[in-house]
């Protein structure tokens, strides 16, 4: 078949091969909130192995308001000891570094690691980024007519409609897990 005459979801099931073939790194992070202000408290990298290659809490420079940790249960005391952006930095960029990194909801997760970066310093980065959230909406093939686009579904509806048993806790390590076990899901679709 001719790449024209393929459906949206068999080019999505395409499109998620040839991610895994790339062997991209999945990344989640857990926040202070979704405003400008907000900053990442927890990041985790999987390898496209499964290898976790960074599951760390992350010290902010403000509190961790109450709603925040009433979704992830992550608490001030908690990340009262843990490094700051800029010391963790030294170890994750080059994990990422020339690497495709592949998110549940690239937009948000991207904007929240150039957010929190540049209340210390400037961004000069320009990562190779996919994501997968828009990529399943694809795959699932519902359309939204408010949007004109697919319909995109939380992490853990996805997971669930395609019988993976990991849990989105909403913890950044389950969550990449998830996120790879999704990707491996869209990829191992027979084309019919």
């Amino acid at each position: 078949m001719q790449p024209s005459s393929l459906s949206p979801r068999q080019q999505a099931i395409l499109m998620a091969r040839k991610v895994q073939q790339i062997k991209p790194v999945y990344i989640d992070t857990e926040t202070t909130g979704l405003d400008r202000q907000a900053e990442i408290i927890e990041i985790a990298v999987i390898d496209h192995d499964g290898a976790i290659l960074m599951d760390e809490l992350i010290r902010p420079l403000r509190s961790i308001p109450f709603d925040a940790m009433q979704v992830h249960h992550i608490t001030n005391e908690m990340v009262a000891g843990a490094r700051s952006w800029p010391v963790l930095w030294q170890d994750l960029r080059p994990l990422l570094h020339g690497r495709l990194l592949a998110f549940y909801n690239e937009e948000f997760d991207m904007r929240m690691i150039r957010q929190t970066h540049e209340q210390y310093t400037p961004w000069k980065e320009n990562f190779n980024t996919f994501c997968v959230m828009k990529l399943y909406a694809q795959f699932r093939g519902e359309w939204d007519p408010r949007r004109r686009g697919y319909r995109y579904f939380r992490l853990e509806e996805a997971g669930r409609a395609a019988g993976i048993p990991l849990p989105n806790s909403h913890r950044a390590a389950d969550d990449t897990l998830l996120t790879r076990a999704l990707l491996d899901y869209i990829a191992a679709t027979p084309m019919t």
